[in-house]
């Protein structure tokens, strides 16, 4: 089986690189890690990936007088791994117009909210704050504007009664988990991909019948 080739870019625990690490380790999973990259030293994600027998590599931001030279090394690193898919797992770093540009339809994200809701940080204080009645998470196609770009995928997570934004995440880490590999898997396999600024899916991608209701009706 030819597998997909992937890049992990970690800033620093790496949980959702273990998910990746996990599920690739399966003899029939179509996508393989080839390169894990942090911006930071001590990011235990590196850790993870040494343990996997997978290049982990820093490329310190703090090295560098600007991005643009620092995200030019990275791009050496991907493209020295032939890399054909970008993870951006926890990766903390805004990239530029011209980086997200060459990697266009070929870099994704996971970031812990719905989106277009809730860009940014603090995204489950925000959401308890407001009183809305679901909180989740979002798998999509980078592009330029933070937390941009076509959606790929999405869990909807009921917030309870007393939720606390730590209760919270840890709710949403499990659907993180389950998610960024099935959302690899249907890439890897051709099932998904960007056409007119959406996601498209194939056929056979099975989609929910019903909604989800809080508090239940």
């Amino acid at each position: 089986m030819r597998k997909l080739r992937l890049g992990v870019m970690i800033s620093g625990n790496g949980s959702n690189l273990q998910a990746l690490i996990d599920a690739a380790a399966a003899a029939d999973y179509p996508a393989r890690i080839v390169v894990v990259i942090s911006n930071r030293p001590d990011a235990y994600g590196l850790e993870r990936a040494r343990k996997a027998g997978i290049d982990a590599i820093c490329i310190d931001h703090k090295d560098f007088d600007a991005r643009e030279p620092f995200e030019d090394r990275i791009h050496e690193v991907l493209s020295e791994h032939k890399v054909q898919l970008v993870c951006l797992a926890g990766f903390m770093r805004l990239l530029t117009p011209g980086f997200v540009n060459r990697w266009r339809d070929r870099m994704i994200n996971i970031h812990p909210s719905l989106l277009p809701s809730y860009k940014g940080l603090h995204t489950h204080d925000r959401a308890i704050e407001d009183g809305v009645r679901f909180a989740g998470c979002t798998i999509h196609y980078v592009r330029a504007e933070m937390d941009n770009g076509p959606i790929l995928m999405q869990a909807a997570i009921p917030i309870a009664n007393g939720e606390t934004p730590d209760s919270l995440a840890a709710k949403i880490h499990t659907y993180e988990h389950r998610m960024y590999p099935a959302a690899v898997k249907l890439i890897a396999e051709g099932k998904a991909r960007v056409s007119a600024g959406k996601v498209v899916f194939a056929d056979d991608v099975a989609m929910p019948d019903e909604g989800l209701v809080s508090p239940s009706a």
